[in-house]
C-alpha cells in the first residue's frame, strides 16, 4: 500500500509541474502568433519533413509530425497507465473503480450534448462534438497541486482515476469516429504486428527493443491505414508485460518510469506550443459567441462539472459507491470543475475534427477560454473547501 501511495505521489508531482510548464508555453505560442515571431511560428508549422527510403516515403509538415507522430509516443504511455490502473492500480477493483467511471461517463456524455445544443443542424461545426470531453491530466494536476497538502491525496486519486478513464474515452471515439477511409493492406499488417507483440508478451519477453522495433512498424501501417496514427500507440502499450521476471521490475513499470518525463516535459510542451497559438487579430467577444467556440467553451464549462458532480452525486446517494475518505462535495465540485480543463486533448481531438485552418483557430479560442475558466473555477471551489476544512480545526482547537 506504502508502494502504490509513493507511486502515486511521485507521478503527481510530475504532472504538476508539467502543467505548470503547459501553461507557461501555451501563453508563449500566443506571444509568437499575435506579434512580429507569427511569420516564424509558420514558417516551424509548415516546415516539410520527409521520411523514406526508395518508393516508399511519408512527407508532412512539421505541424502533423507532431500531432501523429509524438502524441502517439504520449499514448503509449497513456496505455501503460490504463493498463497497469485496470490491473493492479485503482480501477483493478469494482469498489475502487466504480464511482470515477461513472463520473467519467457523466463528464464525456453531457459536454458532448452541450456542444450539441449550441451546433445541431450545422454540418460543418457538428464534427467538434468530442472536443469539449476531454480533460488534460497534466494542467487540471497542476492546479490541484497549487493547494499542496490542503487537498486530500484521495480527492488526487480521484481526479487521476477520471482522467484516465477519459484518456480511454478519448481513444475509442478517435478510434471510431475520426478514421478516414481504411486501407485493408495496411490494417492487416498491423494487426499481423499487434499478434507478433502478443507473442512476445505471451513468451515473457522483457526487453524494449522489440517492442519499440514493432511499435514503429505499426505507427507506419496505422498511418497508412487510414485510423490515426496515435492508436498504433496505446496498442503495442497493451502488449507490455506487467509480470515481473526472474526478480526484475516488470518492463511496463520500467517503460512508464523511463518515458514519463520525456512525455512531461518534451513530447506535450512541444504540442502545445504547436497548437495553442490562437492568433487574435480582428477577434472581438461576438467571435467567442459563435456556434463552434461557445459550444466548446460551455460544454468545458458547464457540461463537465455537471456531469461529472450529477454522475457522482446519483452514484453515492443511489448507494452504488460513495465518497473517498477525507472528500468532501465542495472538493468533488473542484475536481468537477478541474476535469473541464481540457487543452491537450481537447484541441488534439480538434486538429482531427477540423485540421488546421481558420475554423482550428476558432477551436483553440473556445478550448482556451473554457479551460482557463474551469480551472480557475475549479482552484476557487476547492480552495474555499480548504479554507473552510481550516476554519473548522482552529474552533476545534
Amino acid at each position: 500500500m506504502e508502494k502504490t501511495l509513493s507511486r502515486i505521489q511521485a507521478f503527481m508531482k510530475l504532472e504538476a509541474s508539467a502543467g505548470l510548464i503547459l501553461m507557461g508555453v501555451a501563453v508563449l505560442a500566443m506571444v509568437f502568433t499575435n506579434t512580429a515571431l507569427a511569420p516564424y511560428y509558420d514558417q516551424f508549422l509548415n516546415t516539410n519533413v520527409r521520411v523514406g527510403a526508395g518508393s516508399f516515403e511519408i512527407s508532412k509538415p512539421a505541424l502533423l509530425w507532431v500531432n501523429d507522430g509524438s502524441m502517439a509516443i504520449f499514448f503509449f504511455l497513456v496505455g501503460l497507465e490504463i493498463k497497469r490502473e485496470v490491473l493492479t492500480g485503482e480501477l483493478s477493483s469494482f469498489d475502487k473503480a466504480i464511482l470515477p467511471i461513472l463520473a467519467a461517463i457523466g463528464g464525456m456524455v453531457v459536454p458532448a450534448l452541450v456542444f450539441l445544443y449550441f451546433n445541431w443542424g450545422n454540418a460543418e461545426t457538428i464534427r467538434g462534438w468530442a472536443v469539449p470531453m476531454a480533460t488534460d491530466i497534466a494542467f487540471a494536476l497542476g492546479i490541484l497541486a497549487l493547494l499542496g497538502s490542503r487537498a486530500p491525496v484521495a480527492l488526487k486519486v480521484f481526479l487521476l482515476a477520471i482522467a484516465i478513464i477519459d484518456d480511454l474515452g478519448a481513444i475509442v471515439i478517435i478510434a471510431v469516429f475520426y478514421t478516414s477511409e481504411l486501407s485493408a493492406n495496411a490494417l492487416t499488417l498491423a494487426t499481423l504486428g499487434f499478434a507478433l507483440a502478443v507473442a512476445l508478451n505471451r513468451m515473457g519477453v522483457q526487453r524494449v527493443t522489440p517492442y519499440m522495433i514493432i511499435g514503429v512498424l505499426m505507427w507506419v501501417f496505422v498511418l497508412k491505414s487510414g485510423v490515426h496514427a496515435t492508436l498504433a500507440g496505446v496498442l503495442i502499450a497493451l502488449t507490455i508485460p506487467l509480470k515481473e521476471k526472474d526478480g526484475d521490475k516488470a518492463l511496463l513499470l520500467r517503460a512508464e518510469h523511463a518515458l514519463h518525463p520525456w512525455v512531461a516535459y518534451l513530447i506535450l510542451p512541444v504540442f502545445a506550443f504547436a497548437n495553442a497559438g490562437v492568433n487574435l487579430s480582428g477577434l472581438s467577444i461576438y467571435d467567442l459567441a459563435q456556434p463552434l467556440p461557445l459550444g466548446i467553451a460551455a460544454g468545458l464549462v458547464i457540461g463537465k462539472q455537471l456531469g461529472v458532480f450529477a454522475a457522482t452525486w446519483v452514484a453515492c446517494k443511489s448507494g452504488i459507491a460513495k465518497l473517498p475518505k477525507g472528500v468532501s462535495w465542495m472538493h468533488i465540485y473542484g475536481v468537477a470543475c478541474l476535469t473541464g480543463v481540457g487543452f491537450t486533448m481537447s484541441l488534439f481531438i480538434g486538429s482531427l475534427a477540423f485540421g488546421t485552418g481558420e475554423m482550428m483557430n476558432t477551436v483553440r479560442l473556445g478550448v482556451i477560454f473554457g479551460s482557463l475558466v474551469s480551472g480557475l473555477a475549479g482552484y476557487a471551489a476547492l480552495r474555499t473547501s480548504a479554507n473552510r476544512a481550516r476554519g473548522v480545526l482552529n474552533e476545534a482547537n
